[in-house]
């Protein structure tokens, strides 16, 4: 699986394809000029494979790469920051 995380402002949210119809997402909402990460879904029949992380690393590249800033209120996202450090500067203060 060589996809990437783009973002779907319709639906405010960031997709990760596993298959034709299967995505990994993380819902978000827009909070003062921030991108608030509130909610990560990945399929049953695909947990435990590492593609929620594969999610959040894509997230958090993009949000870099857009210069936007992230507010943790999703427990995995704020745990995957916690392992990984390299991402703080992407998280709002």
């Amino acid at each position: 699986m060589d996809a990437k995380v783009t973002e779907n402002i319709r639906q405010h949210r960031f997709e990760l394809p596993i298959t034709g119809h299967a995505f990994a997402v993380a819902y978000y909402t827009l909070q003062d000029g921030k991108v608030a990460l509130i909610h990560t879904e990945v399929p049953s029949e695909f947990s435990g494979q590492g593609i929620a992380s594969r999610l959040a690393q894509g997230t958090f590249e993009l949000l870099r790469k857009t210069g936007r800033k992230a507010v943790l209120k999703c427990p995995f996202m704020s745990g995957f920051v916690a392992r990984h450090p390299e991402y703080t500067d992407v998280v709002a203060a």
